[in-house]
């Protein structure tokens, strides 16, 4: 059986066990959520098209995860008006996995989840990061490509010179970053990007950036 929904002015035709991203709903992760604005309902028995929704007919889905778009720009520039204009926008999204397709003003066989309180909301939000951005055990210092900005290119230009190790890259002064800077042609890298504060968080024991940025994306918020 499937069925096409109406929700956030777009249409989705779905099934049971289906995987959608929706606009944002207000709810919270494991919460179900129920559309009845239910265009179409067909299967073995047949369609049933409605005008403009089919009566008694609604879509019962379990809300996965709140998450945001891909970050787009809108650039726009005025000639011989000395005008430009940029704006960034990430879109608010809902994932929500479809439970039943109930038919005859049937309801659903899970109850909607109580809805936790704001606060209770962001303390765990911020503890499926920190767990996301939590090392695994120790470390390996020799590890250079968790510094972020640190890739296969610029490592093997830090090896050839000898640099192998966090502790030798958090000692460096602002004359080690400059000499460094024109020897191995790292174009203010080392600076731009913190390597040195970043070699000392590793040693404090702190997860690297590029992880905790990840955390992040994934949980939908900006830090």
């Amino acid at each position: 059986m499937y069925a096409v929904i109406k929700t956030g002015g777009k249409q989705y035709k779905v099934a049971a066990a289906d995987t959608i991203t929706i606009e944002k709903l207000e709810a919270a992760a494991g919460e179900t959520v129920v559309f009845p604005e239910v265009l179409v309902v067909g299967g073995d028995a047949g369609i049933t098209i409605g005008s403009p929704f089919v009566a008694g007919a609604s879509v019962a889905a379990e809300v996965v995860k709140q998450a945001r778009g891909p970050k787009t720009i809108s650039f726009r520039k005025r000639r011989r008006q000395n005008s430009k204009r940029k704006k960034g926008h990430r879109q608010d999204l809902t994932i929500v996995r479809i439970a039943e397709i109930l038919t005859g003003g049937a309801k659903p066989s899970k109850a909607a989840a109580p809805k936790a309180d704001k606060a209770e909301g962001k303390a765990a939000k911020a503890e499926v990061a920190q767990a996301a951005a939590a090392p695994t055990g120790k470390m390996d210092s020799s590890n250079l490509s968790l510094i972020a900005g640190i890739g296969p290119t610029i490592e093997k230009k830090l090896r050839a010179a000898g640099i192998t190790s966090w502790e030798q890259i958090a000692s460096w002064s602002e004359a080690d970053i400059e000499a460094k800077d024109k020897e191995l042609a790292l174009r203010g890298r080392a600076t731009r990007e913190e390597w040195v504060e970043q070699a000392k968080e590793l040693l404090a024991g702190k997860p690297p950036r590029a992880k905790v940025d990840k955390a992040e994306l994934e949980s939908g918020e900006d830090k």
